[in-house]
């Protein structure tokens, strides 16, 4: 069995592995738990394998291959369960994925000036912000009509105002109104 140290190559990648993954708890984000996880597996692997009494050679030769297999499995479970929630967090948006985002105002928003801040705005969620008509002041909920282009962006007021939804219900209590008097 490979040795460095007086220890077992295996047991010293088990312990480096466990002291990657207990450093990743505590400083989590660091990605450190894939190389941890790939250590600790290739450790315990290696482990087994050396109660079976394999020749140094072979031995680090699986242990190479089991640390890069395992680390290429751990990487993609690591960013498609995204375990640290946030996918996409700090990424830039395009503008069309702007539309309909809601925020507040942060400074009076009317026809030419104003200013918002998205609740899921990306790195930088502040926009300059123009509204079709009227004036929406501070603190009042926004979302976003037309994400135009570049960091401007068209909102409406979301304080009592009725959107496409409401219109739409209210046509139809409506229309059922107008049957129901029909058919009486």
């Amino acid at each position: 069995m490979v040795e460095i140290l007086g220890q077992s190559l295996p047991l010293i990648l088990l312990t480096v592995g466990v002291v990657l993954a207990i450093a990743e708890a505590i400083a989590p984000g660091a990605h450190l738990i894939v190389l941890g996880v790939a250590l600790i597996v290739a450790g315990l692997f290696g482990l087994m394998l050396g109660a079976l009494n394999v020749s140094g050679l072979l031995l680090t030769v699986v242990l190479a291959l089991t640390i890069v297999l395992t680390g290429s499995i751990a990487l993609f479970a690591y960013r498609e369960l995204d375990l640290y929630g946030g996918k996409g967090v700090g990424r830039t948006k395009d503008s069309s994925s702007l539309r309909g985002a809601t925020g507040r105002v942060t400074e009076r928003v009317t026809s030419t000036d104003g200013e918002i801040k998205l609740d899921a705005g990306g790195f930088n969620p502040f926009y300059r912000a123009r509204c079709i008509s009227g004036e929406i002041e501070p603190g009042e909920e926004v979302v976003v009509v037309d994400p135009g282009g570049g960091n401007v962006v068209t909102v409406e007021s979301l304080g009592g105002g009725e959107d496409e939804i409401d219109r739409e219900l209210a046509r139809g209590r409506r229309k059922n109104r107008s049957r129901e008097t029909e058919v009486e």
